[in-house]
């Protein structure tokens, strides 16, 4: 298990955050999808939770099969998908990652929000956050992107909000910056197979940061285009957007469910550590067992990978945006 703690910065307040992510996960998810594959929405209901109060609880399906590579594709089923569950309690949320394919690969990721610079070290108090817990400091203007999901139009450096008149980002833009809010996450990755923990859990936690950097960089340059929605109204371009995308994909039927009852908090178990597998670009050499180290009879369950040493592209995850789903009924 590798915990990290993520501080990504904005110029925004959390109360103007809450309607931008909500926007940015679901144009996003739309976009990245195409048939066969991509992010459908199973469950988007009200939940009632003894301890954080009013919620809102969403279960996403990720498809990622026709993405892999051809030698991954030949040792997993057809249908393979994650399993994305959020509890969104803004500014308080927890989602949570199962795999179809690697029932012993989990993330878990609680996410707080509050109007400072990320200033805030004990945010998630000393049962959850422990003192050797790295944090990394994601600057969406300058730090770097990976190539394929750079666009012009998204440049933080160049871009300038016409609405809301904030940019171009300078260097230093943090210390200067008003409005200004962080998001506070507190990602745990395990990979429970021997031989391949440590260093899965330290790629899967870059791929992270990457996919972090880059929903923070949309949600501030699409801000023109959601800044003037009330909730009612972002509520209903999710709505839209996720039917969508779910006949996008082909799903049979789209299913998607949006209650008005808030459910009474035994109806659903809360969340546990759970899985995913937002691994990006390229296969890591690291993906293979040494062969000159001979297997144990008593050796733990081990996983083999055929072709390790290719550099094809493994597990391009679309819509994967693990900080938030959907910020709660936000």
């Amino acid at each position: 298990m590798l915990v990290k703690e993520y501080r990504i910065c904005m110029p925004l307040t959390v109360e103007e955050y809450r309607i931008g992510q909500l926007y940015m996960i679901s144009k996003h998810s739309h976009e990245q999808s195409e048939r066969g594959e991509g992010v459908e929405v199973v469950q988007n209901e009200p939940y009632q939770d003894p301890e954080h109060g009013s919620g809102q609880f969403t279960e996403k399906r990720i498809y990622l099969n026709n993405k892999l590579p051809s030698w991954a594709r030949a040792v997993v089923p057809k249908i393979f998908y994650l399993t994305e569950k959020a509890w969104n309690y803004y500014p308080y949320t927890i989602t949570e990652y199962t795999c179809s394919f690697l029932p012993k690969f989990s993330i878990h990721i609680e996410s707080k929000y509050e109007d400072n610079k990320g200033s805030n070290d004990n945010i998630f108090g000393a049962e959850l956050r422990d003192e050797e817990t790295e944090v990394w400091f994601v600057d969406i203007a300058y730090d770097e992107i990976p190539e394929r999901h750079y666009k012009e139009s998204e440049d933080l450096r160049c871009f300038k909000s016409k609405k809301t008149d904030r940019g171009v980002l300078q260097e230093g833009w943090i210390n200067s910056q008003d409005p200004i809010m962080c998001s506070y996450k507190l990602v745990t990755v395990k990979f429970e197979v021997w031989g391949l923990q440590s260093r899965v859990e330290q790629f899967v936690h870059k791929v992270i940061r990457d996919v972090l950097l880059l929903g923070h960089r949309q949600a501030f340059a699409w801000v023109d285009e959601w800044i003037d929605m009330t909730m009612e109204e972002v509520r209903e371009y999710e709505r839209a957007t996720q039917e969508a995308t779910n006949l996008k994909i082909g799903t049979f039927p789209p299913s998607i469910s949006i209650s008005e009852t808030p459910l009474p908090s035994c109806a659903r178990g809360g969340p546990n550590s759970a899985p995913s597998t937002p691994l990006s670009t390229e296969a890591p050499e690291f993906l293979a067992v040494p062969k000159e180290r001979p297997r144990k009879k008593s050796a733990p369950e081990t996983l083999t990978l055929p072709d390790p040493g290719r550099r094809d592209s493994i597990f391009k995850l679309p819509g994967f945006f693990s900080w938030n789903s959907s910020p709660q009924p936000e």
